[in-house]
């Protein structure tokens, strides 16, 4: 496919995002091993990148589809990685450009990409809603654009049409046949000549693709969309410890304990931190730093969380609520304490005030897994399902409802409870006892959960300090909101 790509012309996808973006920048891939293990591991990347880059000093959401993946066919993965990165532009008020190379929603597999509000057909909403809230939508097609595919640069502000190669019809040369009986080819049907020259359908024609994208920087150019810096950053320091040394200290066994304060002296600047209520509550870390010059409360687990635990972390929360301080997550905890004492402490509701104040709090919200990331204590500390602005995760952590001990001796004792209707002997309780045990492994495994987009992406320990600096800096910028106003196409 890619030798069959290229001799098209075509440039292959992560070849035009470095052509795209300013020199020099970084890129910022999103869930980079979506699909990873699914599909025969036919389906690489989810056949789609996403990630934010600079173009022409502006940052930008960049979605780009991969013809050389099922000739970038949107499976149910691709539009769950879309989607995201979509809902990360309009939170951040990110211009979104899509590099457009598409054959549509698979067939195969409507049911998972056509029915629902989260589907295909929610890719084009999002579309519409963010163009119509002042957030630039600008594409570049570059190959067929098919059916639905269709929609993504016919529901853009402006975009551009590589000749020879890009073309954009609802119903393509096939569908055209069988329904109407009519043959063309896809040029005549809809190549890019037609439409910038004969329809207005498209606004640019470009000869070739490096054209193209030059053409996109361009757009982006005059879009006179200012991201200024909200005020209060300070000149950035290294970390007076090496953050070479954190996979060292966290290790791949998460029966080993490690201190959090390790890790946040390896990611903030000058390694200062200003710990909150150190001598109370102490399996939850709190405090004040700085990471690349922004203004950061972290929250981190040294283990499970107790009621103190989850007092101190509400409070916290609503201090930097007050402040406007963005809040930094790094989750390492089995979850809440369970028994009669904890109940009797009041673990319930207190652990539902943590809860609550982290669903609640106006500023921006980032989480990391350093570790174990178990039950609700998932919730408690901003998991994905509270929607945090980024969420990643290292190579050694582990997410589930359960630990597999606990996961699995739970569901065991169900079993031996059933045994005089069901019954087993020592052997085969034994090998369903490990079996379950297996599942739970399985599906706590940071790759199993990256591949169906349960995370922003694994990073390197090594590499986080630089991606949250990237990440504060997206969420720092206060772009202008201009009252709301669609731009109706031809």
């Amino acid at each position: 496919m890619v030798e069959r790509h290229r001799a098209r012309g075509k440039i292959l996808v992560r070849d035009r995002i470095d052509l795209l973006i300013d020199p020099g920048t970084a890129f910022l891939e999103l869930t980079p091993l979506a699909a990873w293990g699914l599909y025969g591991g036919e389906l690489p990347s989810a056949g789609i990148v996403t990630g934010v880059g600079t173009v022409r000093g502006t940052a930008c959401m960049i979605i780009a589809n991969d013809a050389t993946v099922k000739g970038g066919s949107f499976y149910r993965e691709t539009v769950k990685k879309h989607i995201r990165a979509q809902d990360i532009a309009a939170e951040n008020r990110l211009p979104v450009l899509y590099l457009v190379d598409c054959g549509g929603a698979n067939l195969n597999q409507l049911e998972e990409v056509f029915y629902d509000e989260n589907h295909f057909g929610g890719t084009f909403y999002r579309q519409c809603r963010m163009s119509a809230q002042g957030i630039p939508q600008l594409a570049a097609v570059f190959g067929e654009c098919t059916a639905g595919g269709a929609y993504i640069p016919a529901l853009c502000d402006e975009f551009v049409m590589v000749q020879g190669n890009a073309s954009i019809h609802l119903g393509g040369p096939q569908i055209v046949k069988a329904a109407i009986s009519e043959i063309v080819d896809r040029s005549e049907l809809g190549g890019a000549r037609l439409h910038t020259h004969q329809t207005g359908v498209s606004d640019h024609i470009a000869p070739d693709e490096a054209a193209a994208l030059g053409r996109m920087r361009d757009m982006v150019a005059a879009l006179n969309y200012a991201q200024p810096f909200a005020p209060g950053r300070q000149t950035p320091k290294a970390p007076r410890f090496d953050p070479g040394e954190l996979p060292g200290i966290v290790g791949t066994d998460l029966r080993h304990p490690f201190d959090q304060r390790e890790v946040i002296a390896r990611l903030v600047d000058d390694s200062a931190f200003h710990e909150f209520k150190a001598a109370w509550g102490e399996p939850l870390v709190c405090g004040f730093a700085h990471i690349e010059g922004f203004a950061v409360g972290i929250i981190a687990n040294n283990g499970v969380l107790f009621s103190e635990a989850c007092l101190k972390g509400t409070h916290f929360i609503e201090l930097c609520d007050q402040r406007g301080i963005p809040l930094l997550f790094l989750q390492n905890t089995t979850g809440f304490m369970v028994g009669r004492e904890a109940e009797l402490g009041g673990i319930s509701k207190h652990s539902a005030k943590l809860v609550y104040a982290m669903s609640n709090t106006r500023t921006p919200r980032y989480t990391v897994i350093t570790g174990s990331s178990y039950g609700a204590g998932n919730y408690g500390m901003s998991g994905r399902g509270f929607r945090p602005r980024f969420l990643f995760a290292w190579s050694n952590a582990r997410v589930g409802g359960m630990n597999p001990d606990v996961g699995s001796s739970v569901l065991m004792d169900l079993r031996r409870a059933s045994i005089s209707r069901n019954p087993a002997s020592d052997e085969e309780l034994a090998a369903h006892e490990a079996k379950l045990r297996e599942v739970f492994e399985i599906k706590s495994d940071p790759y199993f959960c990256t591949a169906r987009l349960f995370d922003d992406g694994i990073i390197d320990p090594r590499d986080t300090r630089r991606v949250l600096g990237l990440c504060l800096a997206i969420g720092a910028m206060k772009p202008e909101v201009r009252p709301a106003r669609s731009v109706y196409r031809m």
